[in-house]
């Protein structure tokens, strides 16, 4: 079975025998960040799959963020170019959860908890953290709990 990383290179390869220009860049763009991750720290060593997954969580965090600050300057052309990247990246992540998903899983830590009211947030977040695991923005999971404590 391969790596995630062995199939991040052989798409490389694949990518630049058809000239795909954007999936190219992209995928250069994640072994160097997988790279640098590597060889940080006081000895060099591999990645796990679930820390190059957490790579590649980070490198389409920040596709999502560029896309949307081009938009708030008037650049579609680049915010574009950063959806097509954010794109090729998705494909190596885990399918994400849709809201009713995550509804569920939100309202099961809550009664799993017994947390009642806003203040309660934090407990709920570190019970959902776990049962979501990546398949869902931090962000998206946050306002679903504040939501469901608040109501």
């Amino acid at each position: 079975m391969a790596t995630t990383e062995q199939t991040l290179r052989e798409d490389l390869q694949g990518a630049i025998r058809t000239r795909d220009e954007v999936r190219v860049a992209t995928l250069r763009m994640v072994l160097a960040a997988v790279q640098k991750e590597q060889v940080s720290g006081e000895v060099a060593r591999t990645l796990t799959d679930e820390e190059l997954q957490g790579v590649l969580r980070r490198e389409a965090k920040k596709r999502r963020e560029a896309a949307t600050a081009y938009d708030d300057v008037g650049r579609p052309d680049r915010a574009d170019r950063e959806r097509a990247e954010l794109a090729v990246l998705d494909g190596y992540l885990p399918a994400q959860l849709s809201d009713e998903e995550l509804s569920t899983l939100v309202a099961a830590a809550i009664t799993e908890t017994g947390a009642q009211g806003p203040r309660a947030m934090g407990q709920v977040m570190k019970a959902v953290q776990g049962s979501v695991a990546g398949r869902a923005d931090g962000a998206r999971v946050s306002s679903e709990v504040r939501r469901q404590l608040a109501g």
